[in-house]
């Protein structure tokens, strides 16, 4: 067609009178002076036509010769911008770079068109390509989703002159498939379009693209609409026809937006990570193995039982669930239900109104109420009393409760996280505890080994305390004597992890110099006597074999409270060996109440 007289928005501007730039070539139209189509900076001008490049096809014009002109001269100014740009990277002078092209292509300054539109044609590297230049990164990613093919290509063209990256869409459909490949900074979408519209689209790319930014433009004066979308997320809404310079300002500002919001999401992310076992002190297969598990089950909702001895951690395992799941910025609730009567703990988790008991001088809101959307830690779930269990089975089942003393069904969104020492199946056994509530504890169980089945962890856990304590202390401690750290890994840890951060605390204060000496830690881990009467330890030269093994069996089933088969497996024989051996010494009484058999 013919250009008329009222431009559209995405055309070029119109030819200054007297601009030496938009002289008619002599030269039929859309032909050098070879008679060859003019190509130049990605644009093809063929007789009669001009082809977009290959990023924003089907997009075609005819315009008469005098148009032909005005445009290779637009292409000789955005020639002559990417190489200023070109320069400034790689060093070299402006009239040494040129618009790369297969095969060859052509060269144009703006004296060659003042002159008549002369075009040079430069050759080729034996390649047939130019070297690859090292351009800077993008400013941003934009997608630009318009039913009008003329609209987006003219405005992807605009935004990549300003070194953004660009991909453009027909109709919101589409859109949503390039994100399956893009990932933008900012979606530019027009309001009205065919299939699913601007504001479905917005809608649609909150879960395809989250951390992308939405700006709507419309041509329809439907501010309403455009109002809509803002509420859904957009950034901002353009009105058609767009001026060039809010254009960019408006783009500029909601990429600039996306990604410090993407920046921000980023470094969130890895905080989160990085505190979900922060304190969690880890280096043997077994807990490793134990942080993956966490990791996997952390964004469910699902009921998680830990079980280990006391002193193993599991506390510090629940908070890393806490940290590494979708709850991490809501409320992590403590409660050790062992450590209140059974009158007190009801009120403690379910809250209770005023005159509700003795005492109830007003309402008080319970932990499930305080932990609403987070978390809630019932350590030595074990002791809750059978009263107990019943309402706290009915939340786990409704996710509702009442307040002690009052009628007001609440419903809240917490996740339980349980931990005991005990074992529960036995307890359900021998009917102390429920065996309904067991099952809606036990959906993920994760087992703390002790600290004596992981040594390699121990000086890892020393190192860490040391430098805690030395720290509070104010004291200038860098380690351990070689005795010390061998008296650290040989002792049986009966209190685990607890025991250890002990035993290291007093360390950092009886110390007298840079080191940890065996001397300065707890007597059942160095005994301080050596050699002399009443010496634990057997001499050594001195000692017979069975000396040796009559210490180490005694010594190992004091340490772990009499049970015969915990200490057959730190000592690495059967449990039937030890009672033989007991007999054999004629102690069967070392035995605690309740461990005179296999069983523990």
């Amino acid at each position: 067609m013919q250009a008329t007289a009222q431009r559209p928005w995405w055309s070029f501007p119109p030819a200054a009178p007297g601009s030496p730039r938009r002289t008619e070539c002599a030269t039929p139209r859309g032909q050098g002076p070879d008679g060859s189509p003019l190509r130049s900076a990605g644009i093809t001008v063929e007789p009669g036509r001009i082809n977009e490049a290959p990023h924003a096809p089907a997009a075609r014009w005819s315009f008469a010769p005098t148009k032909v002109a005005a445009m290779v001269a637009t292409i000789a100014r955005s020639a002559r911008r990417t190489r200023k740009r070109r320069s400034r990277v790689t060093g070299c002078s402006e009239d040494s770079s040129t618009v790369p092209e297969e095969g060859g292509g052509v060269s144009s300054t703006g004296s060659d068109m003042a002159a008549g539109g002369s075009i040079t044609p430069f050759p080729a590297t034996r390649t047939g390509v130019y070297p690859a230049v090292e351009m800077a990164e993008p400013k941003g990613r934009v997608l630009i989703v318009d039913d009008e093919a003329n609209a987006r290509a003219a405005l992807s063209e605009i935004l990549r002159e300003e070194g953004y990256e660009t991909e453009t869409a027909a109709d919101g459909f589409k859109a949503l498939g390039r994100l399956a490949t893009f990932t933008p900074d900012l979606i530019l979408t027009d309001l009205k379009m065919p299939g699913l519209d601007g504001i479905g689209l917005i809608r649609e790319a909150r879960t395809a693209a989250p951390s992308a930014a939405a700006v709507v433009m419309t041509a329809f004066g439907t501010i309403d609409s455009a109002v809509e979308a803002m509420k859904l997320g957009a950034e901002n809404y353009l009105t058609k026809p767009l001026d060039p310079k809010s254009t960019l300002a408006v783009v500029e500002r909601a990429v600039e937006k996306a990604r410090l919001m993407h920046e921000n999401a980023l470094l969130r992310e890895r905080l989160r990570e990085r505190n979900a076992h922060g304190h969690v002190i880890a280096e043997h297969a077994s807990m490793r193995a134990l942080l993956d598990t966490v990791t996997q089950v952390a964004p469910s909702r699902s009921s998680v039982l830990i079980v280990g001895e006391s002193g193993t951690g599991k506390e510090l395992i629940a908070a890393a669930l806490h940290n590494a799941s979708l709850r991490a910025a809501a409320p992590f609730v403590r409660l050790n239900c062992a450590a209140l009567a059974e009158s007190l703990l009801e009120s403690e988790l379910f809250g209770h109104e005023r005159g509700a008991f003795t005492g109830a001088v007003g309402r008080r809101e319970g932990r499930f109420k305080q932990a609403d959307g987070g978390t809630l830690f019932l350590d030595e779930v074990s002791e809750i009393p059978m009263a107990t269990q019943v309402k706290l089975l009915r939340f786990l089942q409704e996710r509702e409760f009442e307040r002690v003393g009052g009628n007001e069904t609440l419903k809240v969104d917490v996740r339980i996280i349980a931990a005991t020492n005990r074992d529960l199946a036995e307890r359900v056994r021998s009917g102390t505890f429920r065996e309904d509530l067991y099952y809606r504890l036990n959906v993920i169980r994760l087992d703390i080994p002790p600290l004596r089945e992981r040594r390699a962890d121990i000086p890892l856990l020393a190192a860490f305390f040391l430098r805690r304590y030395a720290r509070e202390n104010g004291r200038d401690i860098t380690g351990f004597s070689e005795d010390a750290l061998q008296r650290l890994l040989g002792y049986a840890w009966p209190g685990n992890v607890r025991e250890l951060e002990h035993a290291i605390e007093r360390g950092v204060v009886l110390a007298r110099g840079l080191r940890i000496e065996a001397e300065n830690l707890p007597a059942p881990i160095a005994p301080q006597t050596k050699g002399g009467e009443g010496d634990p330890r057997p001499p050594i030269p001195g000692s017979t074999i069975s000396d040796l093994e009559r210490h180490a069996i005694l010594e190992t089933l004091k340490a772990v409270g009499g049970s015969t088969s915990k200490a057959a497996r730190i000592l690495g024989i059967s449990p039937r060996k030890i009672q033989y051996k007991l007999h054999e010494y004629g102690r069967p009484g070392h035995l605690a109440p309740g461990a005179d058999g296999l069983d523990d």
